[in-house]
């Protein structure tokens, strides 16, 4: 692919420059570092600021306190986000974690008025893009790399499947008006919904199953 081939070009050419490499690191570090001080409140479960509620700021971190194990998610992901960062050999999966979470925090932070805060998290989102783009190599067989066999079921098994989710819709209404679920008037009508849904559902199913790529992967140096 010419797309592909571009990107592997300006990847190769900007990860074998010394002071790209250096520099690479000097973020790698950076970022893995600013992220470990704001995870430990929140896995020890104390306050992430002392701002009350009157405050934008203070009342969106009050509630995100009171959140309970949320609170607690939310710091273990940004410490194993930096422990990845900070090991070469898992950089690229702490950077494909580490992204995510900062561009959501630079979006907070703009948008609840931390004064000059956003500027800071704002700058950590591009650090942590290049970081992305860095181990470009790692995991662009997501989106590039082909697999050599799809199904290409026929249209007869793919009415097969249609049909089956819409059947599906019978049982279902039964078992919607066996416990009483959602306390309809007309669970005659509430079948013949589900039974629209499923064939509907059905339809996207058979040609996800129809399109989909399975088998072994494509050899790179033969396309």
């Amino acid at each position: 692919m010419v797309i592909e081939q571009i990107l592997d070009g300006i990847h190769g050419s900007v990860i074998k420059r010394r002071w790209a490499q250096l520099f690479t690191a000097f973020v790698r570090v950076l970022l893995g570092f600013a992220f470990i001080p704001p995870s430990i409140p929140k896995i020890m479960s104390r306050p992430f600021t002392v701002l009350p509620d009157s405050n934008p700021v203070g009342a969106y971190f009050n509630a995100l306190y009171h959140t309970g194990f949320y609170y607690n998610f939310l710091g273990w992901s940004q410490l194993i986000a930096a422990i990845l960062l900070l090991i070469p050999r898992t950089s690229h999966l702490g950077a494909l974690m580490f992204f995510p979470i900062i561009v959501n925090i630079a979006i907070l932070t703009s948008s609840v008025g931390f004064v000059g805060t956003w500027l800071i998290t704002g700058l950590m989102a591009l650090a942590a893009l290049h970081l992305v783009g860095w181990e470009y190599d790692r995991w662009k067989g997501i989106i590039f790399r082909d697999r050599e066999w799809r199904t290409n079921t026929d249209w007869k098994r793919m009415a097969g499947i249609v049909l089956f989710f819409a059947a599906g819709g019978v049982p279902m209404g039964i078992l919607w008006y066996w416990i009483g679920l959602g306390n309809f008037p007309n669970y005659l009508r509430i079948t013949g919904i589900l039974v629209g849904l499923g064939f509907v559902f059905g339809v996207f199913v058979a040609f996800h199953f129809r399109l989909m790529p399975v088998g072994r992967l494509v050899d790179p140096d033969l396309k």
